[in-house]
């Protein structure tokens, strides 16, 4: 089968790789992909990069009706938010990802916070706003630190925790005023802090079952003792230790099928991958944000765990055969380290030469990367992630860091703290 993923990212190399595993699969075409997808030939199979912006959904229902493709996955949230699986399905493509109704969960958040009030699903407290003045009124009796929140996606950016009033009052004015997040902050919210350990737990779901893959941990500082600015991420590791096998239980029952059974009562039953982003609080498991595709960068060191057939579980998942599919992750653990350009997250060079040495125990997923021949060169913040697995998570740390020192470009840093909070958190 011909295999369309569309997406640029760390997490589409992540899920391409594992792609091609699957004996059914014989060719991938990303839209827009990247210099290493381009270059990846994972069990010999090809990868075609077609250049054309993923959020240019009539381009690409024109290219993949001009050339059929058999499946297609889409992973980041604008063009499911868009609703480019409605148009794929409806020209024939069978699709991974959710329609434009149940992709609202991660596309507003005012939707997703009335769901879970809706049907009692545990959160924060919150409110909503549609104007300035009332937002600004709200504040001068909020509980501080407060957390705002503009409604729409912003490319993960759109939350902002407050120390005190003033803060809040400059961030509703950035977001309601200032539009910083564009029109993602005319309406917004102001919820509750909570604290605790984060968690994230990504899953398969057919709208009728849902199978939790393995949790994981992101590290979204720039530099190491999660200091510095908040990124897209600068590293993962699988599992997160906070995830015990009561939390799990807990958050099966109170959050999980909850939320499954919630969307299907709403008429928009989400099939796809629903991220959920829970913090594990003093009163238990509660939902910070949901996602209506893979996390990057959780998905790089998830899908080295998987050892069932991705592909299978696609095509089960938008067939409602998931019930009766294996879905089944290896014991070990996984790492995942970012190699950034120097200034990232704020202004950073491009255009740097990537040399890739021999790796004894890594796999290089690559994000900010474009081909330049047979060599890659760095074209965004985030360039790439070494991933390695271990039996334990000790050992996978050890893996990814020896080999990440092989990977160089000009202005190449990285945080040398990876997974060391979830180490110490192991030996309590």
């Amino acid at each position: 089968m011909k295999v369309l993923v569309i997406g640029s990212g760390g997490r589409e190399h992540a899920v391409v790789h594992s792609l091609k595993k699957s004996p059914r699969v014989d060719s991938i075409v990303a839209i827009p992909g990247n210099g290493g997808i381009a270059l990846d030939r994972t069990c010999g199979k090809e990868s075609v990069c077609v250049p054309i912006g993923a959020k240019d959904i009539d381009a690409i229902v024109d290219y993949v009706s001009a050339n059929p493709v058999d499946f297609a996955v889409i992973t980041p949230d604008d063009p499911l938010v868009l609703g480019l699986a409605d148009r794929l399905r409806a020209i024939g493509i069978p699709c991974f990802g959710p329609s434009m109704a149940a992709a609202r969960i991660e596309g507003s958040k005012i939707f997703s916070k009335n769901l879970m009030k809706k049907y009692g699903i545990p959160t924060a407290e919150y409110e909503t706003f549609y104007n300035k003045e009332s937002a600004l009124d709200y504040l001068t009796r909020a509980k501080y630190p407060t957390v705002v929140k503009a409604d729409g996606l912003a490319l993960g950016k759109g939350v902002l925790i407050c120390a005190n009033e003033a803060e809040a009052r400059e961030a509703v004015h950035e977001m309601m005023d200032n539009k910083i997040f564009g029109d993602s902050g005319s309406r917004i919210i102001i919820e509750e802090f909570l604290e605790g350990p984060e968690v994230s737990v990504l899953s398969f779901t057919d709208g009728k079952v849902v199978v939790p893959m393995i949790s994981s941990m992101d590290h979204k500082r720039a530099l190491d003792g999660d200091e510095g600015l908040n990124t897209g991420g600068m590293g993962t590791i699988a599992p997160n230790p906070f995830y015990t096998e009561a939390v799990a239980k807990e958050c099966m029952e109170k959050i999980f099928l909850p939320t499954i059974n919630a969307m299907k009562e709403e008429g928009c039953p989400f099939s796809g991958c629903l991220y959920f982003g829970l913090m594990i609080t003093k009163d238990g498991p509660k939902v910070i944000e949901y996602n209506c595709r893979f996390g990057d960068p959780e998905t790089q060191v998830v899908l080295p765990l998987l050892e069932s057939d991705l592909f299978e579980i696609m095509l089960a998942v938008e067939e409602g055969r998931l019930a009766d599919t294996e879905v089944k992750f290896s014991d070990g653990a996984a790492c995942c380290v970012v190699v950034a350009s120097g200034g990232y997250p704020g202004k950073y060079a491009t255009g740097a030469r990537i040399t890739i040495g021999e790796l004894e125990n890594s796999v290089v997923f690559c994000a900010g990367v474009k081909q330049d021949g047979d060599a890659m060169l760095t074209s965004g913040g985030r360039v790439l992630g070494v991933v390695a697995c271990d039996k334990t998570l000790e050992g996978a740390i050890a893996r990814a860091y020896a080999d990440t020192p092989k990977v160089t470009f000009n202005g190449a840093f990285y945080r040398r703290d990876i997974g060391r909070r979830a180490l110490s958190a192991i030996k309590k």
